[in-house]
């Protein structure tokens, strides 16, 4: 059996669009196990999701997997048995608490658990920086797959080639994420971004990413409420989200440090140093008030990243 326990992660973080991510402690784990003489792979889901992810090939962790194989089958031929393809089957188990389409990354942790998987069998190990790699090529931009893998806080920068990533050590970090019941799909998220910006926008994105990562690695408070402000994704994001504005008005109002999307959304994560459960509260209560259900976690940023056991 090889187990692979994953992070969730929050991407963007304000001004952070595509470049700045930070593994957060709630976690899917995945297993997989040999099932001899029938060459399938079949998914079982537990918790999170578990009554509409897809349980056969389709599924996102098998698509993952099986493209991988093929793929260093391709250019490396010989390395992987013919059992991998004919006369072995697999079955993956997914126990999952990260709440699917929410911008906290459970896509990510299935095409890393993929990943990892497909370079365990083909490998017997597994090469975390040929993962990152892989895994940013597929996602497009890797501010979700490289906390996930690494943990902590990670900039990120890809050009369609290569993956220059950085992991930026945190002090403890505690933050609320509220997601509701709203099915933002992530083509509609991307569809929402301006192809074009002006200089101007882009270059205060360029200083304000910088001011935060910077009050994140000093845990200053004063620093990043100044400097989370975005001009690329939030502005045409946020209205799309019923009651999104009210949630982080709410949550500065409670006390926040500093309010931001989760990922591409619909979930919002509230950096704060006390009241968190009141946070939470407040920021339920403004996504009820515009007509939806919502959920909130506490969390502490995670220092750690993927976890990976081989026995088989």
């Amino acid at each position: 059996m090889i187990t692979v326990r994953v992070p969730a992660t929050s991407a963007n973080l304000g001004p952070g669009f595509d470049c700045m991510g930070m593994a957060l402690d709630l976690w899917n784990t995945f297993e997989l196990h040999r099932v001899p003489g029938e060459p399938v792979i079949s998914v079982e889901s537990h918790g999170e999701g578990a009554d509409i992810l897809p349980t056969g090939g389709n599924n996102l962790i098998a698509q993952t997997m099986r493209g991988e194989l093929y793929r260093i089958n391709f250019e490396k031929p010989g390395l992987i048995g013919p059992d991998i393809y004919k006369n072995q089957g697999y079955r993956i188990t997914c126990h999952n608490n990260i709440p699917c389409a929410s911008g906290m990354g459970s896509s990510s942790t299935a095409v890393l658990a993929g990943l990892i998987f497909a370079n365990a069998l083909a490998y017997g190990s597994v090469n975390l920086d040929a993962v990152i790699e892989r895994a940013t090529a597929l996602e497009g931009h890797g501010d979700n797959v490289a906390p996930a893998l690494y943990g902590g806080l990670i900039l990120i920068s890809y050009n369609g080639a290569s993956v220059v990533a950085e992991r930026v050590q945190l002090p403890p970090w505690k933050v609320v994420v509220c997601v509701p019941a709203y099915n933002f799909l992530t083509i509609q998220a991307r569809a929402a971004v301006p192809k074009t910006l002006s200089r101007a926008d882009a270059v205060l994105n360029i200083g304000r990413v910088m001011l935060v990562a910077e009050a994140l690695r000093n845990g200053d408070d004063n620093l990043l409420t100044r400097a989370m402000d975005d001009r690329i994704h939030e502005p045409y994001r946020i209205p799309l989200i019923p009651g999104a504005a009210d949630v982080k008005k709410a949550a500065l109002e409670q006390g926040s440090v500093a309010v931001c999307l989760s990922g591409a959304g619909p979930g919002i994560l509230a950096f704060a140093r006390e009241n968190h459960e009141r946070i939470g509260q407040a920021m339920q209560a403004a996504y009820e008030h515009a007509g939806l259900s919502a959920r909130y976690w506490v969390l502490d940023a995670s220092p750690a990243g993927a976890d990976i056991t081989i026995g088989m």
